[in-house]
């Protein structure tokens, strides 16, 4: 049976409201799904605050690269640990204590890892990656010393000192050396470097695991001289 024409009318008004509300949904659906602009906390670098970026001035992480600063610090570093580990490759025979020991391995142990993680980062890079046989205290390509570093005299101190006193030039000397690294650190991101993602892991365990160690290594000498 065809409807009647009223009937029919109202039908084809019905249908197109539907069909206009239809379009419109679609049409404000994703504006509807948008989420709010929000303001983000950026950390700072390691040992400062954190600061809020609107939304809209969120640097883009992924898209960054490494720098030349960030290739000295690299290379800087494997220097700088090298040395480290010339340090405690003195503890046997010359400490008379259980804590210094078990200390030592635990700085020989991570600065040995985190030498070979530099060294897989420049090479990835194709950069030039320093020699470590000699803990030379110098910035790539010759310059000041870098800092925390110990001078042959220093050296020459630590080699014939033995028993408690070794242990107390050694802490004093390590502690020396890790704020030098600490220093480096901030020297790092002063120079814009830090911002790959990866460097930047890397150099905030960096400067987690120093200012740990620190801490320890006054505790124990308080307790040498204690």
């Amino acid at each position: 049976m065809i409807p009647s024409t009223p009937r029919r009318r109202l039908l084809v008004l019905v249908l197109a409201a539907t069909a206009i509300s239809a379009c419109t949904a679609k049409t404000e659906t994703p504006k509807a799904a948008q989420a709010p602009a929000v303001n983000v906390v950026q950390p700072g670098a390691p040992g400062q605050g954190s600061k809020v970026l609107p939304a809209g001035e969120v640097p883009r992480a992924e898209g960054q690269e490494h720098t030349d600063a960030d290739v000295r610090f690299m290379q800087g570093m494997i220097r700088h640990h090298s040395q480290a580990l010339r340090m405690t490759g003195l503890v046997a025979g010359r400490s008379e204590s259980k804590d210094l020991p078990r200390f030592a391995k635990r700085i020989e142990i991570s600065q040995q890892d985190e030498i070979d993680q530099m060294v897989r980062w420049l090479r990835a890079r194709l950069q030039e990656v320093p020699s470590v046989g000699s803990g030379a205290g110098h910035d790539h390509g010759g310059g000041e010393p870098m800092p925390g570093m110990l001078t042959e005299a220093q050296f020459a101190e630590l080699e014939q000192a033995k028993g408690a006193r070794f242990d107390r030039l050694f802490y004093e000397d390590m502690i020396q050396h890790h704020m030098g690294a600490l220093t480096m650190v901030e020297r790092l991101f002063g120079d814009g470097g830090g911002g790959e993602s990866e460097i930047n892991q890397f150099v905030t365990h960096v400067d987690g695991d120093q200012r740990i160690e620190i801490d320890r290594m006054r505790a124990l000498l308080a307790k040498l001289n204690g």
